[in-house]
């Protein structure tokens, strides 16, 4: 039977493509790529949604709470050997004015809610690999979302989120990748990733999958 991979994430991990504002291609999205590398033992399955925070009510663009949909995602979606989550780009937008640790904070009820779900309802089966965003750029000041991200301060914000999640992963026992030692967001927007980049953090993510399978 083949291992089931979740990827729970945002506009990242959809395949926004920053230069025509559409999706990108099955072979240029992280997950798909991922997939590809780890081949025909591994089923991946795609759970990205544009503009989805981690916990919070976003009026202005719908239903967009993480925490709302990731109980329902998991059942749905059982049985799962991994569930890789990405997600707090968003939650650095000028509406929300949160900090790292507020994002964090965040973050660790997310992870409390997917491991009580694993613990009392999948026997402890699927482990956790946590993924700090890529950052975004100081082409915000130059980005058309550059007003909604609050320009130089979502530079701030991004980049101090992963001292924060590496503190969870390890507080909750979670494998831990930051995005951003590997990739970095294309100048057409200052957030997404371009092709080069999805494929990148697709192959990163596939390595910390056969690191996870060694263990």
């Amino acid at each position: 039977m083949a291992k089931r991979i979740l990827c729970f994430g945002d506009s990242l991990t959809w395949g926004f493509d920053p230069e025509t504002r559409q999706r990108f291609d099955a072979d240029s999205r992280w997950p798909r790529v991922m997939g590809a590398i780890l081949g025909d033992g591994y089923e991946v399955i795609e759970e990205g949604q544009n503009g989805r925070t981690i916990a919070t009510d976003d009026p202005a663009e719908g239903e967009k709470n993480g925490l709302k949909y990731i109980g329902p995602c998991l059942e749905s979606h059982t049985p799962l050997d991994y569930v890789i989550i990405m997600l707090g780009s968003n939650d650095c937008k000028r509406k929300f004015s949160y900090s790292p640790m507020d994002i964090a904070g965040e973050m660790q009820i997310m992870l409390e809610k997917i491991k009580s779900y694993n613990d009392f309802r999948c026997q402890g089966k699927f482990k956790i690999v946590l993924v700090a965003p890529p950052l975004v750029s100081e082409a915000i000041k130059e980005s058309w979302l550059g007003d909604s991200f609050e320009y130089e301060e979502a530079c701030k914000r991004t980049a101090g989120l992963a001292d924060w999640y590496r503190q969870l992963a390890d507080m909750y026992g979670t494998a831990f990748v930051n995005a951003a030692e590997y990739v970095k967001a294309s100048d057409a927007d200052a957030c997404h990733l371009d092709a080069e980049n999805q494929r990148r953090l697709g192959q990163v993510l596939a390595d910390k999958i056969k690191e996870l399978e060694n263990i």
